[in-house]
């Protein structure tokens, strides 16, 4: 059981509905940390953009960050 609920629908919440629409399109699903995140919608939002920042930032190339996702997926023993 997990110690933080998941919040799996956005109740029409302005910042909530683009995010999970977004990740329905993008997933199939909303991924489960932004329905952690939900809890507290702009941190949520914050994240998204400090995510976006770094990929779009030109530090990495284009093909690192899916392979660091996968790496870090493994090690903390989540399928990807």
């Amino acid at each position: 059981m997990p110690r933080i609920s998941e919040i799996e629908d956005d109740g029409g919440d302005p910042i909530l509905k683009p995010i999970f629409d977004k990740q329905r399109e993008l997933f199939g699903g909303v991924l489960n940390p932004a329905k952690v995140m939900a809890h507290c919608p702009p941190i949520l939002r914050a994240a998204q953009q400090l995510g976006l920042a770094i990929d779009q930032s030109g530090q990495l190339p284009k093909s690192l960050p899916p392979l660091i996702y996968l790496r870090v997926a493994s090690i903390n023993g989540c399928p990807f």
